[in-house]
């Protein structure tokens, strides 16, 4: 029986200041992820998904970057604004959210 039917991984990068490509960190993905944590819980889904704090996911300029196991779903320039549509749609409805994929080639390749 597998444990969480969902990861969510919510890049935390850092990178130095200047950097041409951004870092995820700087663009609020703490802050993101503890919501995607505290709305999991209140929904009743923390014990089948899970909110997990990622290192460089190589998508900092598309930053805040998240990505979504199984599906290996990438979301770029995500808000906390987009957390409960990413939580309803593509948790809960298994429709993920397409107005946020990253639309570079080397993300979403199966689309």
């Amino acid at each position: 029986m597998q444990r969480f039917s969902y990861h969510i991984f919510v890049c935390e990068n850092v990178r130095p200041q200047g950097h041409p490509r951004g870092c995820c960190s700087d663009k609020g993905s703490k802050e993101l992820r503890q919501l995607f944590k505290r709305k999991l819980k209140e929904k009743g889904l923390n014990a089948t998904v899970r909110a997990n704090a990622a290192g460089c996911l190589d998508a900092c300029e598309f930053g805040a970057t998240v990505v979504i196991y199984p599906g290996q779903i990438w979301y770029g320039n995500v808000t906390e604004s987009d957390v409960d549509e990413i939580i309803n749609s593509h948790i809960i409805n298994n429709t993920p959210v397409e107005r946020l994929f990253i639309k570079d080639k080397r993300f979403n390749k199966d689309d």
